[in-house]
């Protein structure tokens, strides 16, 4: 599979009492396959993967597989700190339809980049799924490194990386190992734009469950060479960039959906925005809803 454009990584939302918002879930998944996104992460970090039970992943899967199958690509997060773990559930993930499974770098364990080759080796080889990387290292503690990368590309059931790291030396680094079968995606809003220029074919993104219209637009526009106004788009997003990294993800992002009547609260550890943060929320609500009425007047012309 050749994954590319826009892909939003899902916020989980909650009814008042903590269960599944199952109403909201559904309306989530459908304003991404209007808005043009590619591709959707169930059960990723900004999903709360930790706090979900295996019931919970299935009921959200099993849902945005029915109402995404064939347009969407449905992705799945599978990630554990065990490699046994992420294998079964990955082949879990497989089971309910997924289109391909989102691994993290295993967590807090801080393997060797020996031991993360073999982790992805051996989850590619028995997942039953085809398998994206996933580096972050300021929340797992472990760096992919771009070399590691390069031994793992010719792995047939490994189709993509997503990064997170946010350099143009990193970019500069991987950039030779895209493929028509290997993509790489931005995992860093901010700078994804960059990645782009630099050679990915798209992202994985927080912000796009906010402005999904603005980021298949600008990716649009980045695909046909129309980089001033991509470049445009981006820089009029900048602000709520700088939101969403007022606290850790996806405690900012919950607390628009929540504004817009999408979900309320998280889980534990987890705790609602500041007071003093949350007086910024009428100006990016604002925002939001002209960024998406611009980007939805450029997708329809």
């Amino acid at each position: 599979m050749r994954l590319s454009g826009s892909i939003t990584a899902l916020a989980t939302p909650f009814l008042a009492d903590g269960a599944l918002d199952l109403q909201a879930w559904e309306r989530m998944l459908l304003k991404q396959k209007a808005a043009g996104s590619s591709g959707v992460v169930v059960a990723g970090s900004t999903g709360e993967a930790a706090a979900l039970t295996d019931d919970e992943f299935d009921l959200l899967l099993s849902t945005a597989v029915r109402l995404l199958k064939g347009s969407v690509a449905v992705l799945a997060g599978t990630g554990h700190s065990n490699t046994a773990k992420t294998i079964l559930q990955t082949r879990r993930a497989a089971a309910l339809g997924a289109d391909a499974a989102l691994v993290v770098t295993p967590p807090y364990v801080r393997p060797t980049q020996d031991g993360l080759l073999a982790h992805y080796r051996a989850v590619a080889d028995q997942g039953g799924l085809p398998v994206v990387l996933y580096n972050v290292p300021g929340r797992t503690g472990v760096d992919l490194l771009p070399a590691t990368v390069a031994q793992l590309v010719g792995h047939p059931s490994i189709v993509g990386l997503k990064e997170a790291v946010g350099d143009d030396r990193r970019w500069a680094e991987l950039s030779p190992l895209a493929s028509a079968r290997f993509s790489l995606l931005s995992g860093d809003d901010p700078t994804f734009v960059n990645a782009l220029r630099a050679g990915a074919s798209g992202v994985i993104s927080v912000a796009s469950n906010l402005v999904p219209a603005s980021f298949a637009a600008i990716c649009g526009d980045a695909t046909s060479g129309r980089w001033s106004e991509a470049v445009a788009r981006d820089t009029a997003l900048a602000p709520l960039y700088e939101f969403l990294a007022m606290s850790s993800n996806p405690i900012p992002l919950k607390a628009v959906l929540a504004a817009q009547g999408c979900g309320v609260g998280l889980r534990l550890p987890l705790l609602p925005l500041a007071v003093e943060q949350a007086g910024h929320l009428p100006a990016i609500i604002e925002l939001i809803e002209r960024a998406e009425a611009e980007a939805s007047v450029r997708l329809a012309a």
